[in-house]
């Protein structure tokens, strides 16, 4: 009886490239959950440890290294109740009226900016929670792309599960950019003010707080405009 031999590059040939390719998306996957292990013990670890830095002040350091430019980093995490409460009140006026609300992500803006958006036919501000910008300064960069706000989509809910609100707000005030290599809160004050952040009184918070959207380009002495905006927005809200 006659046996039939099989065809070179035949099905052997495409069984392997499957296997190959089962490999390839296994070890992919586990290399996601790796990282989102990773991120996950990292915010565990953020109830208590303030973080020595951060993604994007390693992405401006990076820049600054690339393009040859000095780079100083002034960076110096206080507690909350170091904070004076216009900062706090007039941030939370400014970037997430719903802050205290919502679960990490604000539907309800989201939905308006997406209205806008289809009204001007083009994309505009994100509609960026303070726990969605919170997980961007830790963990991803400023570039905006589909890729990084899949993967803050995922980040969000961990971290608004591991952390109160009161600690994603004391992160989110000592992280965040306010001006070439200033972070947080504490920083910002001594470099525009002079004083520390918790002597900020409310005309000076709302222009630290209007400069959030454009840290490297806003100035708070320009801020007239949208600082009593956010003045107004605070006075409405009892603050």
């Amino acid at each position: 009886m006659a046996i039939k031999k099989r065809k070179a590059g035949g099905r052997p040939s495409v069984t392997k490239k499957k296997k190959w390719l089962r490999k390839i998306v296994i070890g992919g996957l586990l290399l996601a959950l790796s990282l989102y292990a990773l991120c996950a013990v990292c915010v565990l670890a953020l109830r208590w440890i303030d973080p020595p830095t951060t993604a994007v002040q390693m992405e401006r350091r990076v820049s600054a290294i690339l393009k040859g430019r000095p780079y100083h980093k002034h960076y110096d995490p206080v507690p909350l109740r170091r904070i004076s409460p216009n900062l706090q009140h007039a941030v939370v006026a400014a970037e997430d009226g719903r802050f205290r609300t919502h679960h990490g992500f604000d539907w309800i803006e989201m939905q308006k900016v997406l209205e806008q958006d289809i009204q001007r036919h083009k994309l505009g501000r994100g509609g960026s929670t303070i726990t969605q910008q919170l997980v961007k300064n830790l963990f991803l960069t400023t570039e905006r792309s589909l890729v990084r706000k899949g993967v803050e989509f995922t980040l969000v809910p961990m971290v608004e599960a591991l952390l109160t609100k009161d600690r994603i707000l004391e992160l989110y005030l000592n992280v965040i950019e306010w001006g070439p290599g200033i972070y947080g809160a504490q920083a910002a004050s001594e470099y525009y003010y002079h004083v520390p952040a918790s002597e900020l009184n409310r005309e000076q918070a709302a222009r630290l707080a209007a400069i959030i959207p454009s840290p490297l380009k806003r100035k708070p002495a320009q801020m007239n405009e949208y600082s009593q905006e956010i003045l107004d927005r605070m006075a409405k809200t009892g603050w």
